[in-house]
C-alpha cells in the first residue's frame, strides 16, 4: 500500500445541512447521486449518508454524536486566522469543543465538531509551514 490517503469520507445524517455547513466555511463542491465531494488539496473530502456508507464499509450503522477517534485538521497560517475560522464555523452551526489557545505542545489551536459530530483541529503551526498551495511537508521530527 502507498503511504497516502486519496479521500476522506463523512458518513452524515442531513446531506443538506452537511453541505450547507461546509459552504458556509467557503468549501465549494459537487453533489451527484446523494453524495458530495470536495476537492481538498490534493484528496477529496466527500460527504454521503452515515447508514449508506456504514453497509458500504460492511459494518452496522451506529450512533452518531461520539467521538469516533479521528480527527481532521486543518492548518492556517496565523493565530488571528484560527480565531477567525473557529468564529465562522459557530456561525455556519458548527460547535466549538476547544476554545483557540497555546496547547500543551507549544502551538496555538482550538477544536470543532460540525453538525454531525466529525472533529476537526483548527491549528497554527509554525513549525509545521503551509508551503504557498496549503499542502505541507512534515519535518524530520528526529532531527528537531
Amino acid at each position: 500500500m502507498e503511504q497516502r490517503i486519496t479521500l476522506i469520507t463523512l458518513g452524515v445524517s442531513d446531506l443538506a445541512r452537511a453541505k450547507g455547513f461546509y459552504e458556509a466555511l467557503g468549501w465549494r463542491g459537487q453533489e451527484v447521486e446523494e453524495t458530495v465531494f470536495f476537492q481538498a488539496g490534493g484528496l477529496g473530502l466527500i460527504l454521503w449518508g452515515r447508514d449508506k456508507l456504514a453497509k458500504d464499509c460492511g459494518l452496522e450503522p451506529g450512533p452518531a454524536g461520539g467521538f469516533s477517534g479521528i480527527a481532521l485538521a486543518h492548518n492556517v497560517r496565523s493565530d488571528a486566522e484560527v480565531d477567525a475560522l473557529l468564529a465562522a464555523v459557530e456561525r455556519a452551526g458548527g460547535t466549538i469543543t476547544k476554545p483557540a489557545a497555546v496547547n500543551a505542545i507549544g502551538f496555538y489551536s482550538g477544536a470543532f465538531v460540525d453538525p454531525d459530530g466529525h472533529a476537526w483541529e483548527i491549528a497554527h503551526n509554525p513549525g509545521i509551514p503551509l508551503a504557498e498551495d496549503g499542502s505541507i511537508t512534515l519535518p524530520d521530527f528526529r532531527s528537531l
